[in-house]
């Protein structure tokens, strides 16, 4: 069709009406209850046409098309993007950012314009370096813990640090250990030990460089922000369950669940994460010219009152995800578009007042070694809950059984923390898959109390 010059307003409203009722394709890479929860989330769109998962798990394909793609190999990503015409991609992981693929489909022609959710290289170092996130933090004014990085010829300048701190202390593997490189001890020599073990290859090639930092007393939250590096829109705040074990006990995982809202993000703290973490860190970015399209997870601890960094993610948390993604109510894809397009600026976020409680679901041994391959039953049963599958993979007859350690996540939602909590649980006990194992007081802090409000 063609425009005459002389009908400028008709010609806008044309492309209006166009723009308005264009739908794309829309890839997702990862496979976990993140990647299922955001494409249960954007499978809701009117603007998404047909979504894809690669590689996706057993639960995805009830969403979208699962494709048979791992997440690095970056030229089938290419060419499934290519082949499906594909018009925006989310990277749900943080090991495809860290080792760059933004960066190489970008290059790859034909891809240059693609709308991507996910920092390059440069920025995911928030992520992928300790110790560059924390020297990040220093030179923009963003409050954190005192730390100190050591690598195997600084052993000795890390000892005499340690032994000028007090207990307990925390040693983190500089690079990605899969949510497990956090090592948290309670004597000098257990940490003397720990810090020789982690710097001997506890951790492989993430462990070549330790921080260790000073411990911070107060409570964990989650606070996420989509930001197109100059622009940025704040998530409901979530927080999370670390350790695997009743009464946060036994080591770190992946996360064992989470809930969303936190009693006390309050707009008085909020004011402060706002204006001391999130607007100085989107900033920081900017003045050195690293370019930034994408999730930011802030992990904070609030300590009497006050926000402190304990790290940066560059992508969405899980199992924080589960719990934030059905709080939102509007249409996340226009916000992901903008983002990716760099007009993010004037955006809003509607968020649900509604309360929620994700439970994972993990097997036996988890986070060590753990047996996998078991059927799972009672899916269809837990109609009062959102299930987002992880670590499982369908048989030849699409039925899921178990292939990871953290199998699946159940959420609810409520109007307040006790229902949702009540919610929860009854859908979790309605399924079963052999040694499975969920944490039973996920949500009683917020219900109690026992978590201080500020």
């Amino acid at each position: 069709m063609e425009f005459h010059t002389e009908l400028p307003a008709l010609r806008q409203l044309f492309l209006t009406l166009m723009t308005n009722t264009l739908r794309m394709n829309i890839l997702i890479i990862g496979s976990g209850g993140r990647e299922h929860a955001l494409a249960w989330k954007l499978a809701q769109s009117p603007e998404c046409s047909t979504l894809f998962i690669a590689p996706g798990n057993a639960g995805t394909p009830s969403v979208g098309i699962n494709l048979d793609i791992k997440t690095h190999e970056f030229n089938r990503i290419a060419g499934a993007i290519r082949d499906l015409g594909i018009g925006l991609l989310v990277i749900g992981p943080e090991q495809p950012l860290a080792d760059g693929l933004t960066d190489f489909l970008h290059a790859e022609a034909g891809l240059k314009d693609l709308l991507i959710v996910g920092p390059g290289r440069l920025g995911a170092q928030l992520e992928s370096s300790k110790d560059f996130a924390k020297a990040f933090m220093l030179r923009h004014g963003i409050p954190t813990a005192a730390y100190l990085s050591v690598n195997a010829d600084t052993l000795d300048k890390g000892l005499q640090f340690l032994q000028g701190m007090r207990a307990p202390y925390v040693l983190k593997a500089d690079g990605l250990a899969a949510g497990k490189g956090v090592i948290i001890t309670e004597s000098f020599q257990e940490a003397a030990d720990t810090l020789r073990d982690m710097l001997g290859g506890r951790f492989g090639k993430a462990s070549a460089t330790v921080v260790i930092e000073e411990f911070l007393k107060g409570v964990e939250l989650s606070v996420f922000a989509l930001t197109d590096g100059i622009s940025y829109c704040l998530l409901p705040e979530a927080k999370d369950y670390k350790r695997i074990g009743e009464g946060d006990t036994g080591p770190n995982t992946g996360g064992m669940g989470s809930v969303s809202p936190v009693p006390f993000a309050r707009k008085d703290f909020m004011r402060k994460v706002e204006q001391r973490i999130v607007e100085p860190t989107v900033q920081g970015l900017a003045r050195e010219g690293i370019p930034y399209k994408g999730f930011l997870f802030f992990g904070l601890m609030n300590v009497q009152g006050e926000p402190y960094v304990i790290e940066y993610n560059v992508r969405m948390g899980d199992p924080e995800t589960q719990s934030v993604m059905p709080r939102i109510t509007s249409d996340l894809v226009p916000l992901l578009c903008a983002a990716a397009r760099a007009e993010l600026a004037g955006h809003t976020l509607e968020i649900s007042p509604s309360h929620a409680l994700t439970i994972v679901l993990a097997s036996g041994g988890y986070p060590d070694a753990f047996e996998k391959g078991f059927p799972i039953m009672g899916l269809e049963e837990a109609t009062e809950a959102l299930v987002f599958q992880a670590g499982t993979a369908p048989d030849d007859e699409g039925k899921a059984f178990t292939a990871g350690g953290r199998v699946l996540s159940v959420t609810a939602l409520a109007p307040n923390a006790a229902e949702a909590r009540a919610h929860a649980y009854a859908a979790a006990g309605l399924i079963q898959f052999e040694n499975s194992y969920m944490r039973p007081d996920l949500g009683l802090d917020l219900i109690t109390g026992d978590l201080p409000i500020s």
